[in-house]
């Protein structure tokens, strides 16, 4: 019975535990949910005051935009306001020029139908004209027209011809007056130096004692100098000079070098003597080589053989009239250039031709003919080229040109070689000459002065006009040009300037 009441009393309790239990698990779900309420609801309050703000943001924000768009707006429509203004004066502008020119293409047509008018007028009064005046003289109009041409042609036949003589001798003056300049260009360029140059011959002594030394015992050193340089020298004629002779210009300046070299160093015996001409011998033609392709140098041309260098060195020591060769033709080269340049010719063609014009001098002294076919077939062996050697080969008009290469070439080479001072021409040779043009001119009757002016390239000639007429005038210049060619030689040509002044004076009063 206890073990029931004790089994009723723990079920009691039990049952009480759990209702307990229940109710404390209630409350405690629902103090825990108020919690969680509170915590969502301050979230929740949380949110909507950064919403707020948000929404503040952006309506402030939309708010600026706005403002912005509504202030392009307004200054879009002042720059269209603006621009319609410009596009409504302009139209106005151009509405206004419209009608000026209206106004104006209509006078212009009032004009010319005005002009139109005249012109028909004045040609009605025309045929009237012409009619009164066939009627009157009883001519046709073609007949009067003859007529008149017809005494046109005898009143001015005379004039017409005169007038003709004029132009035809401005124009030569002209032309010659253009060549002149393009010479006088090109000379202006080549400012070449040409002192003149003559290959020394003699050898001045310390004293005449070393002239025993010279010949030496029996002869030995003279004949061994003779016998190496292939020259003679004359030791005993001039008292303090030894005299080189030979033909070759360069076995000679050979000969002076090694008597120099010999006579400075004292000891002259045959060992030294051939010692001393080897060495000579190589730095001569070294010398040579050098002047060679200095020359080519100067002129600007490339791509020659060595031998035909060598050859164009040894012109170094050749001399024509007193002119060294190689600074001629290094003149020749230049101005021949200078001239094909300012006349449209081909400079490198005429520029090789002048240099190598001479050429054929450096062995003419060893090969026979003339220095033009020995150098034509020097140039032919080195394989020129025949533009080149056609050229040069005419430049003595020992053959006619056959290009322009070749008569500026010919050109070039008598204003190198007939200036004066070029060559051995003394001063008074060349004032005689110009004496002699000028007494020729003189001896003419009706003649009052003449001058020669242009180195003796041209004769002013001073006629009294009292004395000599036009007609007279041309006859004396062909007299006076005719007796010049008759009596002197010169290069080139002369031109003979006749001169008749007529001054008519009348005074008012």
């Amino acid at each position: 019975m206890t073990q029931i009441i004790f089994l009723i009393i723990g079920g009691v309790f039990l049952l009480l535990g759990i209702v307990l239990g229940y109710y404390l698990r209630q409350f405690l779900v629902r103090k825990q949910a108020g919690a969680i309420e509170f915590k969502l609801r301050k979230k929740i309050e949380k949110i909507n005051e950064e919403a707020d703000k948000i929404l503040n943001e952006a309506r402030r924000e939309a708010g600026e935009i706005l403002e912005r768009a509504k202030k392009e707006e307004r200054e879009k429509r002042r720059e269209l306001f603006r621009a319609e203004q410009l596009i409504l004066k302009r139209e106005n502008l151009l509405q206004q020029k419209l009608i000026d020119f209206e106004r104006k293409e209509k006078k212009f047509q009032e004009k010319a139908e005005q002009l139109r008018e005249m012109r028909d007028a004045l040609e009605r009064l025309r045929r009237e004209s012409l009619k009164k005046l066939e009627s009157i003289s009883q001519l046709s109009r073609e007949e009067a027209k003859k007529e008149l041409l017809k005494n046109l042609e005898k009143e001015y036949q005379r004039e017409l011809v005169e007038r003709i003589q004029k132009l035809e001798r401005e124009g030569k003056e002209k032309l010659e007056e253009r060549a002149k300049k393009i010479i006088a260009l090109a000379i202006q360029r080549c400012a070449l130096s040409q002192t003149q140059e003559l290959t020394t011959t003699t050898v001045s002594l310390p004293s005449d004692d070393i002239k025993g030394r010279i010949i030496g015992k029996e002869g030995r050193n003279i004949r061994t100098l003779e016998k190496l340089t292939g020259v003679e020298l004359i030791v005993d004629d001039t008292p303090g000079l030894v005299v080189i002779s030979g033909f070759d210009p360069i076995r000679r300046h050979i000969a002076k070098e090694a008597l120099e070299k010999l006579i400075q160093d004292g000891r002259i015996q045959p060992a030294r003597i051939e010692k001393v001409v080897k060495e000579t011998e190589e730095e001569i033609s070294s010398q040579i080589r050098e002047a060679g392709e200095q020359a080519l140098y100067e002129v600007g041309i490339v791509g020659v053989h060595p031998k035909l260098v060598q050859l164009l060195g040894r012109l170094r020591f050749r001399t024509s009239y007193g002119q060294n060769v190689l600074l001629h033709s290094i003149e020749v080269a230049h101005l021949a250039g200078a001239l094909a340049a300012e006349i449209g010719g081909d400079v490198q063609v005429a520029k090789k031709a002048g240099l190598f014009h001479d050429i054929g001098k450096a062995v003419d002294h060893q090969i026979q003919g003339s220095h033009v076919e020995i150098g034509m077939r020097i140039l032919e062996k080195f394989g020129v080229e025949k533009e080149v050697i056609d050229a040069m080969k005419s430049h003595h008009e020992e053959y006619p040109p056959e290009s322009i290469e070749a008569i500026l070439v010919q050109a070039a080479d008598q204003i190198s070689g007939a200036r004066p001072g070029a060559r051995k021409e003394t001063v008074e040779n060349y004032i005689k000459r110009l004496e002699d043009l000028e007494n020729i001119a003189t001896s003419f009757p009706g003649v009052e002065k003449a001058y020669a002016i242009q180195a003796g390239r041209e004769l002013r000639v001073f006629v009294r006009p009292e004395e000599v007429d036009d007609l007279a005038a041309h006859r004396l210049a062909k007299e006076i040009a005719h007796k010049i060619e008759e009596e002197l030689r010169y290069p080139g040509e002369i031109k003979v300037n006749l001169i008749r002044e007529s001054r008519v004076v009348e005074y008012a009063k």
